[in-house]
């Protein structure tokens, strides 16, 4: 019997389906030689800290950084992840191959290789894959099956990544959190989050220090065109108003006219990322429900896998392009033209140097019907528009500039017309054209402009415009994500940011839920579509000096060395030392800062409310000697500080004494000064006393004095 494991209950029924596997079993389906189970994603993770050394359930900073000689795996703890596994694991005894079914990508690898790797597998193991769940898809995939070899170099960078994000994650959220967290929690850093992060701060301080300054700008209207004048804006209102003086004096000239006829290159195929980018500025969905939307449209068979970051389709496929145009109905009015004509085939569409593992989304021959909801219908509709935009003929434009001058003042204005629409006619309907750069355009903005002559003069209406300068725009998702994917660098150029993908900060199908989990943690808040860094994601970036961790370069390195690892160009076991070396470099370093800890509160100021830092003191008590021994350091655990070496020892001080809660300073005087000072409220000793002094004994065990 052939076992295959599907990443989904979902994928599994259709992969079962097409095999003949109907007999339904408890976790499983079987038939026709085959068993066919699945995952629910992710069965399996790293082990936690603990996992490997009970002591580092403690966060103190003298058990970091912690560094596991080989990194083990188990089982995600719910009773319903451990009884599928189960099934797994029986059924990987009783076949004879296994066929990892997983979806076609990086994390599906590391799924299935987990999951195999838990349950013991020594069978041998064939890889399916595949862009589309249709059934002819799933055919040609089992025709033609890989050994699981090939794909050996994909696990090596998914699991590369998980251990970096471990390594990384584990060690600076305790680092920063236990040395400058404060009252404030857990400080969560992240390889991608927090660079992500600091993006956005970085964005609302440009923000908040903006200063809005008044201008005025000399405009004209010459034959019904508005004119601008080419030259500085002004900077205050009697330069301006001097100068409309000046205008009205003198006659509109016109310098040149020029018309330059050009073309609008067609839109590329969506990518997820560019999908994403649409759906927000176009409808506001979040990256993470438009991967939600398209995830859907791929498991119904309407589309092509989504998890993608290129926007190009192979040259195999071009002879089932015009199938898949016949199959789309809906849009019959907009495919007949193509279909009759021919279709082209361009290396802007098909160009096998430019695609891996997958293609750009496309819609599959299976077309949806009512079964979609509102927001995969609209997802949908962009993916097959967009599809049949791309072997359009370009877009003809006349591009016209027209110069003049009043007296010794120039002017200019331009104008845009459509002399063809070519693709954009596939969006004629539509009130707002999508473009190449995912920039809006309204025709209605474009001004009609008459045939002028080069030295023509007339009459004109000269008028001053008052306006103020704006700030930096805040990020949008669809802004977000497009810089992420360039590292920071803002690219409107397809072919340029093409280039910056491979260094681009996390990948296409994690990105929103990087922002979904900056949402979730409240270091970012949404405001319409714009995105803000809130009080406490700019107090964690500030907290943080080294660059390492929320440099967008760095990261993006990080990111082309996973990807070469997955090419077979660069050695996991290289990206992880080099991880484990930055880790220990900055566990060193933030460990010997002076302590800086922040904290906020809400303070009422007059006309204005915001959060005020208060600094507060945080205690080092692994700086601190043992008052007992005198050889070891302290700790602070749950309950109590204590000597690091307590068992032998027996030093510690509960955080509640004789009934009452004592503060982390009340504790350090009593350590270092060798009492407190006079205390109230203790319930709880045996002589009824309720207030006096904390002190040392001779045994070192803590006393209540009543003076």
């Amino acid at each position: 019997m052939k076992l295959c494991i599907a990443e989904k209950p979902s994928v599994a029924r259709d992969i079962a389906k097409v095999l003949g596997a109907n007999q339904s079993r408890q976790g499983y389906m079987e038939g026709n030689g085959y068993l066919v189970t699945w995952t629910f994603g992710h069965l399996c993770t790293l082990k936690e800290p603990h996992d490997y050394s009970p002591h580092y359930k403690s966060w103190d900073l003298i058990f970091l950084p912690i560094i596991p000689k080989n990194f083990g795996i188990k089982l995600i703890s719910n009773p319903g992840v451990e009884k599928q596994f189960r099934v797994i694991e029986q059924l990987v005894d009783q076949c004879t191959e296994v066929i990892n079914c997983g979806d076609a990508g990086q994390e599906g690898e590391l799924i299935q290789r987990w999951v195999l790797q838990k349950a013991r597998c020594k069978k041998p193991v064939q890889r399916l894959w595949i862009s589309s769940l249709t059934e002819e898809a799933i055919l040609e995939g089992f025709a033609n099956l890989k050994p699981a070899e090939d794909y050996h170099n994909l696990y090596l960078a998914g699991n590369a990544r998980a251990v970096g994000d471990w390594l990384l994650g584990i060690n600076a959220t305790r680092l920063f959190t236990r040395k400058f967290g404060g009252n404030r929690g857990v400080l969560s850093i992240g390889r991608v989050q927090t660079p992500t992060l600091a993006m956005l701060v970085q964005r609302q301080k440009e923000i908040d220090a903006f200063n809005s300054e008044e201008y005025w700008e000399l405009k004209t209207v010459y034959r019904a065109v508005h004119f601008s004048a080419a030259i500085d804006r002004l900077k205050t209102r009697e330069k301006a108003e001097k100068g409309l003086d000046y205008l009205k004096q003198h006659l509109f000239e016109i310098v040149s006219f020029e018309i330059k006829e050009g073309k609008e290159k067609n839109p590329r195929l969506f990518d997820l990322t560019a999908l994403q980018v649409e759906a927000n500025r176009k409808y506001g969905f979040s990256a993470e429900n438009t991967l939600k939307y398209i995830q859907s449209l791929y498991e119904k068979k309407h589309t092509t896998y989504p998890r993608v970051d290129t926007t190009y389709l192979p040259d195999s496929l071009y002879p089932k392009i015009a199938g898949i145009m016949r199959a789309m109905h809906f849009y019959s009015d907009l495919t007949a033209p193509l279909l009759e004509g021919g279709l082209p085939k361009t290396k802007a569409v098909f160009d096998d140097s430019k695609v891996t593992d997958h293609h750009a989304i496309i819609p599959t021959e299976v077309t949806p019907g009512s079964n979609l909801a509102r927001e995969e219908k609209l997802i949908y509709d962009l993916v097959a528009k967009r599809f049949i935009a791309v072997f359009y003929p370009e877009c003809k434009i006349s591009n016209t500039l027209v110069e003049g001058k009043v007296g010794t003042i120039p002017f200019k204005t331009n104008g845009r017309q459509v002399l063809e629409p070519g693709w954009r006619a596939v969006y004629a309907k539509e009130k707002v054209e999508l473009q190449d750069k995912s920039r809006v355009e309204a025709k209605d903005e474009e001004q009609e402009i008459p045939e002028f002559k080069a030295g023509e003069t007339g009459p004109h209406k000269p008028l001053v415009h008052q306006g103020k300068t704006t700030p930096p725009k805040p990020y949008t998702e669809a802004t977000l994500l497009r810089a992420m994917e360039t590292a920071g660098k803002q690219v409107e150029d397809e072919e340029l940011r093409d280039m910056l993908k491979a260094n681009g900060i996390g990948r296409p199908s994690t990105r929103a839920n990087i922002i979904e989990t900056l949402f979730k943690r409240k270091y970012i808040e949404r405001k319409k579509k714009n995105i803000f860094a809130t009080r406490t994601g700019m107090d964690l970036i500030d907290t943080i000096d080294d660059e390492v961790l929320k440099s967008p370069e760095l990261t993006g390195e990080w990111e082309y060395k996973l990807r070469k690892i997955e090419s077979g160009e660069y050695e996991a076991n290289v990206f992880r030392e080099e991880l484990v070396a930055m880790v220990t470099d900055l566990t060193r370093k933030v460990i010997s800062e002076k302590a800086r800890s922040i904290s906020f509160e809400e303070v009422s100021v007059p006309q204005k409310k915001e959060k005020i830092p208060r600094k507060t003191t945080v205690i080092e008590w692994n700086e601190i000697s043992c008052p007992k021994c005198q050889q070891n350091r302290l700790i602070k655990g749950r309950t109590a500080i204590g000597c690091v070496q307590h068992r032998e020892c027996g030093f510690k001080i509960p955080f509640v004494c004789f009934g009452k809660k004592l503060t982390e300073k009340q504790i350090h005087d009593v350590v270092v000064k060798g009492k407190s000072g006079k205390l109230k409220g203790f319930t709880g000793h045996p002589s009824g006393i309720t207030e006096g002094f904390l002190a040392l004994g001779e045994d070192g065990k803590v006393e209540l004095q009543s003076r």
